[in-house]
C-alpha cells in the first residue's frame, strides 16, 4: 500500500481567533516496503499527518471540494481515497494500524486476553468464533515476545513496563495490518527495552507488515532503522532522503532545533580535524570505516 499526499492543509480551530495551521499544502509520498521514519520539532505537524493515515483525522468538505488542476488535495493510502466521503475508513484501519506514544496507557481490560481481543473483535468482517479468536491473539501476543500461557489471563496492569508496551502493540497487529504507524515507539524505555521494540518492529517489517511508519525525536534511532526520513517543520516537509544524505545537514536540522545521530557529530568533529568519515550514520557502519581509516584503508 502505497501512501500519497498531495496539497494536504489541516487547521485546527479553522475560522477562529486561536486557528493554527498544522499541516500547510504538504506533499509526501511513502512507498510500500519502507521502513519510513518523520522528524521534526514540537508542532512541526508529524502527528496530525499520521494521524490522517487511519483516518482519525478527516479531510474538512471545504477541502474535499477544491478541484482546481494542480491544487486539489490527494490523500491516498492503498486503494483507500481519504478524500472520499465513501470511503470505507473501517476497511482502511484493519489495514492501517496506529500505535500511539505510550500505548500501555490506552490497556482497558481485565486481561492481557481481553485487551488484544478487542481490536480484532471490533475490526473483524464478521464474529469470529472461539477458536479463531484465540489463534489471533495468541499469534498476536507472541509475535512481540510475551509468553502467551503467561500473560493471557493476568491483568495487564500487573505486567511490568515493557510487558504493557508489549500488550498494547499486540492489540494493534492482531489485525495484521499492512501499514504499521507508530508515534515514538521506544519513547520512556531504557536502552535494552528500546533495541527491544524496535527489532520487534524490524521482525514484524520482515515477516507480514509491508510498510513502517515511525515518528521519533531520537535521531540515533532514525539513522539506525529507517530507509528514508521525512523532516517537518511549519507544517512542511523540507527534505524526504534516507539518513546516509539528510545528516550530512547537520547545521540546517541544528539550525531546525533538531538534534543529529552521535555517528554524525562524531564525523563532523573528525573531518573538522582532517578525518573525513563517508559511513550512512549507523554505528556498524562508523566503527568499520573509521577502523579502515586507521588502517590505512580508503573509506
Amino acid at each position: 500500500m502505497r501512501i500519497v499526499a498531495e496539497h494536504l492543509t489541516h487547521i485546527y480551530n479553522e475560522g477562529s481567533p486561536f486557528a493554527v495551521k498544522a499541516l500547510d499544502d504538504l506533499s509526501l509520498t511513502i512507498e510500500e516496503g519502507e521502513f519510513f521514519g518523520v522528524i521534526g520539532h514540537t508542532g512541526s505537524g508529524k502527528s496530525t499527518f499520521v494521524q490522517y493515515l487511519n483516518g482519525l483525522m478527516r479531510l474538512p468538505s471545504s477541502k474535499k471540494r477544491r478541484k482546481k488542476k494542480g491544487d486539489r488535495t490527494v490523500l491516498q493510502v492503498g486503494e483507500f481515497d481519504l478524500t472520499r466521503k465513501k470511503t470505507d475508513f473501517r476497511a482502511l484501519r484493519r489495514k492501517v494500524g496506529m500505535v500511539f506514544q505510550y500505548p500501555e496507557s490506552q490497556l482497558f481490560a481485565e486481561t492481557v486476553f481481553e485487551d488484544v481481543a478487542f481490536g480484532y473483535k471490533n475490526f473483524a468482517e464478521k464474529k469470529p468464533t472461539a477458536e479463531e479468536l484465540e489463534r489471533v491473539v495468541r499469534a498476536a501476543i507472541e509475535e512481540t515476545g510475551l509468553d502467551y500461557e503467561s500473560v493471557r489471563n493476568a491483568s495487564p496492569f500487573d505486567l511490568s513496563g515493557g510487558q504493557k508496551r508489549r500488550a498494547a502493540i499486540a492489540g494493534v497487529i492482531v489485525t495484521r495490518p499492512e501499514i504499521l504507524v507508530l508515534d515514538e515507539p521506544a519513547a520512556g524505555l531504557d536502552p535494552l527495552g528500546k533495541r527491544e521494540v524496535m527489532e520487534l518492529l524490524h521482525k514484524l517489517h520482515g515477516d507480514w507488515c509491508k510498510t513502517v511508519v515511525v515518528v521519533s525525536h531520537d535521531m540515533d534511532e532514525i539513522a539506525e532503522n529507517c530507509t528514508r526520513v521525512a523532516v517537518f517543520s511549519d507544517g512542511k516537509v523540507l527534505y524526504s532522503e534516507p539518513p546516509r544524505e539528510l545528516f550530512k545537514r547537520a547545521e540546517t536540522l541544528q539550525a531546525l532545533g533538531l538534534d543529529i545521530p552521535l555517528t554524525a557529530k562524531l564525523c563532523a568533529a573528525l573531518e573538522k580535524r582532517g578525518v573525513p568519515i563517508d559511513c550512512d550514520f549507523t554505528i556498524e557502519d562508523f566503527v568499520k570505516k573509521t577502523l579502515a581509516r586507521k588502517g590505512g584503508e580508503s573509506c
